[in-house]
């Protein structure tokens, strides 16, 4: 009897929707569980070189814990491309302004840093508030 490794391949994927309350989560924790399943760490079908995850929505983006004094000492850094053109600002006013970029920022970087990454990114909808218009594609509770 031969025994293979199985390799999934992109096009024989079935991909779930999952939906997870951020309300009080802290954010390193929840970036962690979301990267695992846009990855497909959690299927046994996980091949490294395929996108075998599922889509995630994460809802009360606005509402996500940042532990101790993360929100007023912790700061997120860009830089324009101008002389000068370095913009900081703290993670609590940003969770106010655009959550979604907090969330995305975190996730993204506990994904691979290559193509397969950035493709594995766009699965994530991040929103504010409890609304989502992704209710057609049934989305299932994420194990917290």
């Amino acid at each position: 009897m031969r025994r293979q490794t199985y390799m999934a391949k992109g096009g024989e994927l079935d991909r779930a929707w999952r939906v997870i309350d951020a309300t009080d989560i802290p954010l390193g924790r929840l970036a962690s569980e979301v990267a695992v399943v846009l990855m497909g760490k959690h299927r046994p079908e996980y091949t490294p070189h395929v996108d075998c995850g599922d889509y995630v929505v994460v809802t009360n983006g606005k509402q996500v814990g940042l532990t101790g004094n993360k929100a007023e000492r912790k700061f997120r850094q860009r830089y324009t491309g101008f002389p000068g053109g370095q913009k900081t600002e703290s993670f609590g006013s940003l969770r106010e302004r655009r959550p979604e970029r907090l969330i995305e920022d975190a996730v993204r970087r506990m994904l691979p840093k290559n193509r397969l990454g950035r493709h594995m990114l766009k699965k994530l909808k991040v929103y504010p508030g409890d609304e989502h218009p992704h209710a057609s594609q049934q989305p299932i509770p994420l194990n917290s």
